[in-house]
C-alpha cells in the first residue's frame, strides 16, 4: 500500500506575507497544488500537514476530494512535522511518499520513479537527490561505499561537507514501520533546535537498514520556493516547461521569452501565439488559431481558425471563425459566435453575438443579444443600468444599427430593423422598419458670420 503525505506547514517567513507560503501562485496554480497534482497519478491517500493559515489553505483545497489534513501546532522542523499524521500512517501501514508542498517543479514521472526505486531495492528509506552547481542552502548527501549514510543540514556541515553537490531535495520513499520507528527516535541534537526528519536516515542507517537514493541529474525539478525570488525563478521554469509542452504538440510560440501559459491551458495544433501573451486559468483555445499580441485570457473558450489581437477576456466564448480586436475587452458573459466580427475598443458584457454579427467599433454592449448577420456601428452604447437594475437589449437577424446609437433597456429591436444614426431609443422597434429620434435640426444661415465679426471689433476695442 502506497501513502502520500505533504509538509505544508512552514511558515515562510521569508517570504514577508500573511498568506501561507504553499498557497502562493506559480503559473496559475498555488505551490501546494502543482504538488498534489503531480502526486495524483501515483495513487494511495494523501494527507497534508498545515501550520500557519491552516484554515486557508483547507478552503483553498476545499473542492480536491480524498484529502486527509493534520495541524503541526509547533513548528519544530520537518520530523515534528510528520508527527501529526503517524497515527495515520500506521493504521495504512506500507510506504509512504513524503514530499514539500513548496517544491512545485516536482513531476510525477519523477514521484513513480522513486517509489519503483524503493521498492525494487527492498529500502527502508529511498531519498530523492539531485547534483547541483551551487548546492548552498540545502542539506548534503554523506555517502560511504557508494550509499547514503546520512543527510547534513547545511548550518551543520562542515567545511567538506559543504562541498558536497549532491543534495537532499526533501522528497522520500519510507517504509512506513521504519520511518515511525525513526521519528521516536529524533533528538533536537541541531543548529535550530529542531527535530530533523533528515535524522531518520542516520538512525536506519545505524541499524543496518537499507538506505538508497534515485539521483537526478540535475537540481531544476527539486527547486523549493522560500522567498519571491525563488518563486519568480519556479514559475519561470514551470512556464518554459508549459510552453515547450505546447511546441511540442504542435503550436507556435513566437516569442517564449513574453509569453505566459499556465499549466491549465489547453492549446489546439497550429495555432500561433504571437508575444505579449497572457493565458490563464482553463483558457481552451482550439486548432488553427492566432492568439495576440498582446492579449490576456483568463477562462475563455476559443473555437477553430479564431484571431485575436490585443484582446482582454475573461470567462468568455469566442466561437470559430470569429475576429476580435484590436483593444477589445470580453467581459464575462460574452459570447462572440461563428465568424462574428468584434473590432477596436469595443466591450461586451453578457452579450451575445449571432453569427457573421458585427460591432467594429468604438461601442459597449451589455446584457444584449444581437441577431445573426446584424451590423452594430460605431459608438453605440447598449444603456443597460439605471442606477439600480440592469435591462436586457434584444436586436434580431440582420437588422442595422446607425453610428452613435444609444439603445435604452429594457429594448427590443425586431429582425431586418433599421435604427438611424443619432438616435436615442426608449421604444421597441419592429422588424423591417426605421427608426429615428432625432431633435429637429435648426439651420440659421450667416450666424457663425456674425458672430465672428462681433467678436473681432469687440477684441479692437
Amino acid at each position: 500500500m502506497l501513502s502520500v503525505l505533504i509538509l505544508a506547514a512552514g511558515e515562510g517567513t521569508r517570504m514577508k506575507s500573511d498568506l501561507p507560503k504553499v498557497l502562493h501562485t506559480a503559473a496559475g496554480k498555488a505551490l501546494v497544488e502543482h504538488v498534489l497534482d503531480a502526486v495524483a497519478p501515483c495513487g494511495g491517500q494523501v494527507g497534508v500537514v498545515l501550520g500557519r493559515g491552516a484554515d486557508t489553505v483547507k478552503n483553498r483545497l476545499a473542492a480536491r476530494k480524498g484529502l486527509t489534513f493534520f495541524i503541526q501546532k509547533k513548528r519544530r522542523g520537518s520530523g515534528d512535522a510528520v508527527r501529526p499524521a503517524a497515527r495515520w500512517l500506521a493504521r495504512r501501514g506500507g510506504d509512504v511518499l513524503v514530499l514539500c508542498g513548496d517544491a512545485p517543479l516536482v513531476r510525477t514521472e519523477t514521484i513513480r520513479a522513486l517509489a519503483r526505486h524503493h521498492r525494487r531495492e527492498k529500502n527502508a528509506a529511498t531519498l530523492l537527490t539531485a547534483e547541483v552547481a551551487d548546492p548552498s542552502g540545502y542539506g548534503r548527501i554523506r555517502r560511504e561505499q557508494g550509499r547514503p549514510v546520512a543527510i547534513v543540514e547545511h548550518k551543520d556541515a562542515s567545511p567538506d561537507e559543504q562541498r558536497v553537490r549532491e543534495i537532499n531535495s526533501g522528497t522520500y520513499c519510507f517504509r512506513v514501520r521504519d520511518l515511525l520507528d525513526g521519528l521516536r527516535r529524533l533528538r533536537p541534537n541541531n543548529a535550530k533546535g529542531e527535530y530533523y526528519i533528515t535524522d531518520v536516515v542516520g538512525y536506519l542507517v545505524g541499524r543496518g537498514r537499507p538506505v538508497g537514493a534515485l539521483c537526478l541529474p540535475n537540481g531544476d525539478e527539486i527547486l523549493g520556493v522560500n522567498n519571491r525570488r525563488e518563486l519568480a525563478e519556479a514559475a519561470q521554469r514551470l512556464n518554459r516547461r508549459t510552453l515547450n509542452q505546447l511546441m511540442d504538440g504542435g503550436v507556435t510560440i513566437v516569442d517564449p521569452a513574453s509569453t505566459f501559459v499556465d499549466a491549465g491551458v489547453r492549446i489546439g495544433p497550429d495555432t500561433v501565439i504571437e508575444p505579449q501573451t497572457f493565458l490563464s486559468g482553463h483558457t481552451r483555445i482550439g486548432a488553427r488559431c492566432r492568439i495576440g499580441p498582446m492579449t490576456r485570457l483568463t477562462d475563455c473558450r476559443v473555437g477553430d481558425g479564431v484571431r485575436l489581437d490585443a484582446t482582454m477576456g475573461e470567462n468568455a466564448r469566442v466561437d470559430s471563425g470569429a475576429r476580435v480586436g484590436p483593444w477589445t475587452r470580453l467581459r464575462p458573459g460574452a459570447v462572440v459566435g461563428r465568424d462574428a466580427h468584434v473590432g477596436n475598443f469595443v466591450e461586451l458584457k453578457k452579450a451575445r453575438l449571432g453569427v457573421g454579427a458585427k460591432v467594429n467599433h468604438l461601442s459597449y454592449l451589455g446584457d444584449a443579444v444581437v441577431g445573426p448577420k446584424t451590423n452594430v456601428g460605431a459608438g453605440v452604447i447598449t444603456c443597460n443600468y439605471d442606477g439600480y437594475q440592469k435591462y436586457a437589449t434584444q436586436i434580431g437577424a440582420g437588422a442595422f444599427i446607425g453610428s452613435n446609437v444609444n439603445l435604452v433597456a429594457p429594448l427590443r429591436v425586431g429582425s431586418g430593423a433599421v435604427v438611424g444614426a443619432g438616435s436615442t431609443l426608449t421604444k421597441n422597434v419592429p422588424a423591417g422598419a426605421l427608426a429615428v429620434e432625432r431633435s429637429a435640426t435648426t439651420v440659421k444661415p450667416g450666424w457663425a458670420k456674425k458672430r465672428r465679426l462681433i467678436k473681432l471689433r469687440t477684441s479692437h476695442g
